[in-house]
């Protein structure tokens, strides 16, 4: 079965955690017994009974043992599976909204009917734009608090249109709902007979997952290398997930940014039938037909389909989220894909303040503002144009340990040369030279062996 990330997001208090618990509780996703248990706990200790507690009770399972992610809840309905992935509300959250935002596809971002766009709507909504979340729904929950009123739906549809406007975002998918009542999850509401539009499930269903693209080249970061040695077996195994794509045995391969090549021999997993080829989004490793040497957050694509770019400097969209401000030249470091490198702020394009949207020329990026960057990167990185490649366009900045900013690739620019960076590109021509020579001599001498057996035995 299909499968889609989404992140469901909105401001603390705007019933995220209802939502999450009415969904999972009405397309029948819970263990059995967990939605009859949490009801009667709440009448022995007479509190009103409460979706949210749902997640609670999830979360104890979690720490019992069982294994029940309160992180990463699952819920399927007739056409897919989904996996919510949590994104707190609070501001001093926002950090872990990115890096739950980053792995989502889609996402639901609910605003209070009663309450209105709050501060964090507008920072999620910058969020959701600057990871490059197109598939987006705004969920406007808590319409039994204004008595399921058609006028204040739509006041607030156009108070939070006109905002994603000028962020360049043009979302027309907005839903009525009580997600405490269930109104208009699952199935429309007499409650709003004004509203016209999709259930918050047809809305997701709608969506399209990776795995439903096609035609697109295949790309896999580099996570380790693993040598068996136990019993004469010199296997070396290429590891790592399939970001796009597809791959077959026989494939010839490059290794991108060292340009090192050779032809998969075959493709392995744990407890599975033999493959002869991978899709997107499997977990696989690969051996090859040579042994050659490669780095951990390399990227592999195929010799017959388009190669990731190259380069050690990028312009982006960037969230900073950093105790200290983003500074010009200070050192910190980068995640892309599987590649982790030391990076630069080289230039501060514009920055953008995340309530007023004002933009100014600033020296630094504060906590909380997002901004037009351009980084150079310590050592050369294969990377991609996120409105190209999702999960190779996005990246997080680390400082000091601390995830401190994420956002996505708009622009590989030209490299910016040092002697480093020379002395890789000479030594990366030169690899790839052998590498053709290495190739010509294979088909030279499977000739001479084809018309000259004689000589070879």
């Amino acid at each position: 079965m299909q499968r889609l990330n989404i992140v469901i997001t909105g401001h603390v208090d705007h019933g995220k955690s209802t939502l999450i618990g009415r969904l999972l509780a009405d397309t029948d996703s819970l263990p059995q017994g967990k939605l009859e248990s949490v009801k009667k706990m709440c009448e022995n200790n007479a509190r009103p009974f409460e979706y949210a507690f749902l997640l609670d009770a999830l979360a104890d399972e979690q720490k019992q043992g069982i294994t029940i992610d309160s992180a990463r809840v699952f819920f399927q309905s007739k056409k897919r599976e989904y996996i919510i992935i949590d994104a707190p509300g609070h501001i001093e959250f926002l950090k872990n909204m990115i890096s739950g935002a980053s792995r989502a596809e889609a996402a639901l971002l609910l605003i209070d009917a009663k309450e209105g766009v709050a501060e964090n709507s507008k920072r999620h909504g910058m969020l959701l734009s600057l990871l490059g979340i197109k598939q987006v729904a705004i969920v406007v929950n808590k319409m039994d608090l204004v008595n399921f009123s058609e006028i204040a739906f739509n006041k607030l549809k156009i108070e939070y249109s006109e905002y994603l406007a000028t962020l360049g975002i043009k979302s027309d998918i907005f839903i009525p709902i009580s997600a405490r009542e269930g109104v208009n999850l699952i199935e429309h509401s007499a409650s709003t007979p004004w509203y016209k539009g999709a259930t918050v499930l047809e809305i997701l269903d709608s969506f399209k997952s990776v795995e439903e693209k096609e035609n697109d080249d295949f790309r896999m970061p580099l996570q380790d290398v693993y040598k068996f040695t136990r019993d004469n077996d010199d296997r070396r195994i290429y590891a790592g997930t399939v970001t796009s794509g597809e791959l077959n045995v026989g494939d010839e391969v490059v290794f991108y940014p060292s340009l090192k090549r050779s032809k998969v021999a075959s493709i392995e997993s744990f407890n599975t039938e033999v493959k002869t080829s991978v899709k997107e989004s499997e977990a696989i490793g690969f051996t090859l037909e040579t042994q050659i040497y490669v780095r951990n957050g390399d990227v592999v694509a195929r010799a017959d389909q388009s190669a990731p770019r190259v380069s050690n400097r990028f312009e982006a969209n960037l969230f900073w989220l950093g105790a200290k401000p983003l500074e010009l030249d200070k050192p910190y470091k980068i995640k892309i894909g599987s590649a982790q490198s030391t990076i630069y702020l080289e230039e501060i394009k514009r920055v953008i303040d995340g309530d007023t949207l004002d933009r100014a020329d600033e020296p630094s990026v504060g906590r909380h503002e997002a901004a037009c960057v351009i980084f150079r990167v310590h050592d050369l990185l294969a990377m991609e144009l996120f409105a190209e490649n999702q999960k190779l366009g996005r990246f997080v900045i680390v400082d000091e340990f601390d995830i401190a900013g994420g956002g996505i690739i708009t622009e590989v620019l030209e490299q910016y040369t040092t002697r480093r960076t020379k002395a890789i590109n000479v030594n990366n021509v030169l690899v790839d030279k052998a590498s053709t020579s290495a190739e010509f001599e294979e088909e030279l001498f499977a000739l001479l062996r084809k018309h000259f057996p004689h000589q070879f035995h």
